[in-house]
């Protein structure tokens, strides 16, 4: 079986590049998943905000 140099150049950057994420201990993984479910968070409280404004907005005094 042959493959072409550009085809294994490509495996070597994209092991090179992901390698950590195989062989490390997931410190990266769980920090990125932790950001996304943060911000998340604030999107979610954000809009609750903002459906509570418009709520007591509509309800008067």
């Amino acid at each position: 079986m042959r493959f072409h140099p550009g085809q294994i150049q490509a495996w070597k950057k994209t092991l090179a590049e992901g390698a950590s994420g195989v062989f490390g201990n997931g410190k990266d993984q769980k920090a990125r998943n932790d950001a996304a479910l943060i911000a998340r968070l604030y999107q979610e409280i954000g809009q609750l905000k903002v459906e509570r404004d418009f709520l007591a907005e509509r309800s008067g005094p």
